[in-house]
């Protein structure tokens, strides 16, 4: 139920039995007043009551939020959920068990199910929200290991001279590896495809490149 149309005595009547079935407060709403009512002639003759549409609005945090309990819910997994917001970017940290399960080879099921909560997000929210999920601190971990991959494809395109394409990967992580190529400054990236298949390719530049 996202939006309610109350009556009361007075508006402020009115928008109090509103938010109690929708279970909200004032901050969390939208309210209009289609009628403010009449107390009529001695309080009786010609009283009118007041009548408002009270209609939530929309929160992309609690939206994706909600999306991600069912998902891990149905998935077997009694995950518990933590949230940070930094600016445009919101962390949803999981812990409990079966986390293994809910990261995947690679973090295949954790980047799939982080991409499809930032698209539930996006659908509420008025400005691009980045979402970002983690579980028992792989993030990290996977950044470690992007940093040492990245490290060992650069030497092998300068190496062979011959480009070498990723596997498919999140915007995030894809930047990681941009980040850590930077220092080899005759190499070039470049990501290719359409999400969320986009991936990167390592390549020398060429000699007018480096001038």
């Amino acid at each position: 139920m996202k939006e309610i149309t109350a009556n009361g005595l007075t508006v402020n009547e009115a928008v109090e039995v509103a938010l109690k079935q929708l279970e909200a407060t004032r901050e969390e709403v939208e309210i209009t007043v289609l009628d403010e009512g009449k107390k009529g002639i001695f309080g009786i003759f010609g009283k009118r009551s007041a009548s408002v549409i009270v209609k939530l609005i929309d929160d992309p945090v609690k939206e994706a939020h909600l999306f991600l309990s069912n998902v891990t819910k149905k998935m077997g997994i009694d995950a518990q959920i933590k949230i940070k917001r930094a600016g445009k970017i919101v962390t949803f940290q999981l812990s409990g068990d079966k986390m293994a399960v809910l990261i995947g080879k690679r973090g295949q099921t954790l980047n799939s199910l982080q991409y499809l909560t930032q698209l539930v997000a996006n659908r509420y929210s008025n400005y691009y929200l980045q979402i970002v999920i983690d579980a028992e601190n792989y993030r990290e971990r996977r950044k470690d290991t992007l940093n040492q991959l990245a490290a060992r494809l650069a030497r092998q395109v300068i190496r062979s001279s011959k480009n070498v394409s990723l596997e498919p990967m999140p915007s995030y992580e894809r930047k990681i590896i941009h980040a850590a190529l930077s220092e080899f400054k005759e190499l070039k990236t470049y990501s290719v495809g359409e999400e969320p298949n986009r991936h990167l390719v390592i390549s020398l530049k060429a000699k007018t490149d480096s001038k």
